[in-house]
């Protein structure tokens, strides 16, 4: 198997799992907290969704600067509902399948560096930053689930059951085809 095809098939059985999260987003949360040393949860909601389009920089990019020395930083509209969330990921899923759908074993076995403030902060093969970005992403979507949990909201079966789905879900293949089981 391919690079590529092995990371489209992994980010596809996130995509599903983060949108049966994004479902879950209620309306007027967007500024909520668990404490005060948290993230908001709206932000947090906003990178579960666009976290594909990290992949897409990952391959099209040789670097990032998080921090860049001039102090600009990337402002997103802020997405407030459900809806504007699954579209969002619709949208970063749909250009990272594409990115890597073009790419090449040869070009994902490239150096690629993270950097804040023009330093390197990280530096690997651009096909282990991929998986280091989707294992972050599965970290924010459960911060995430913990967040709905402490708002009263449902969290839905991911890797398995959970107390509001009690559906084991299983997603496997390119395709990313979802099996139900009650």
């Amino acid at each position: 198997m391919k690079l590529n095809e092995f990371l489209l098939a992994e980010m596809d059985r996130e995509i599903d799992r983060s949108r049966r999260a994004l479902e879950q987003v209620p309306e007027g949360k967007y500024d909520w907290k668990p404490h005060e040393k948290s993230m908001i949860f709206g932000y947090l909601a906003d990178m579960v969704a666009t976290i594909p389009s990290w992949i897409v920089m990952e391959v099209t990019q040789n670097e990032l600067d998080v921090a860049p020395a001039d102090g600009s930083t990337m402002k997103q509209e802020p997405k407030k509902t459900s809806a504007a969330l699954i579209q969002a990921l619709d949208k970063s899923a749909a250009d990272a399948r594409a990115a890597l759908a073009k790419t090449t074993d040869e070009h994902l076995k490239t150096t690629w560096q993270l950097k804040a403030r023009g330093h390197v902060v990280q530096e690997a093969p651009r096909y282990e930053m991929i998986q280091d970005t989707i294992n972050h992403w599965a970290h924010h979507r459960g911060q995430m689930t913990v967040y709905l949990r402490l708002m009263g909201a449902k969290v839905p079966a991911l890797y398995g059951p959970s107390a509001d789905d009690k559906s084991f879900r299983y997603t496997s293949g390119l395709a990313a085809r979802a099996h139900h089981y009650n």
